[in-house]
């Protein structure tokens, strides 16, 4: 991953407070990212540590962003924060690079081409991927999506 974010000049690199994301950053060659609770991972409240297998056995139907978690936050409030970080990035201007997780990822990215926070589970977000947001002439595009590094 270093090799391929080493050959672009980021005007600013955010990263969320967790360990893993800045473990991440810094493996990808930026030690010192700008720490952004916006980033963090979505609160899963009562369900954190349970695996999604875990959850479906007893509530199948379960759904993160249709459902939310009880006692942590519900998907209007995660879309949200994806719209603040992404107002966050803009306001940074140029090229921004964001260390993150997952779900919430997915989220950025769905808030970032306007569609509702439900249509964050059809997207598919491996670990140690690339991708890419980008605002251009035809608007805001996901430019590239789970790219391997």
């Amino acid at each position: 991953m270093s090799g391929r974010l080493q050959k672009i000049d980021f005007d600013v690199v955010f990263s969320s407070p967790l360990l893993r994301a800045r473990r991440t950053a810094e493996l990808a060659g930026f030690p010192k990212p700008q720490l952004t609770s916006l980033l963090r991972e979505v609160d899963y409240g009562e369900y954190e540590g349970m695996t999604t297998n875990a959850l479906r056995e007893s509530r199948p139907d379960w759904e993160l962003y249709k459902d939310g978690s009880p006692g942590g936050e519900a998907p209007a409030q995660i879309y949200a924060r994806a719209m603040e970080f992404i107002n966050l990035a803009s306001a940074a201007g140029g090229r921004v690079l964001a260390f993150s997780h997952g779900h919430f990822l997915r989220t950025v990215a769905v808030a970032w081409i306007r569609l509702d926070v439900t249509a964050a589970s059809t997207l598919d977000l491996d670990v140690a991927t690339l991708s890419l947001l980008r605002d251009d002439q035809r608007g805001r595009l996901l430019a590239m999506w789970n790219s391997p590094s």
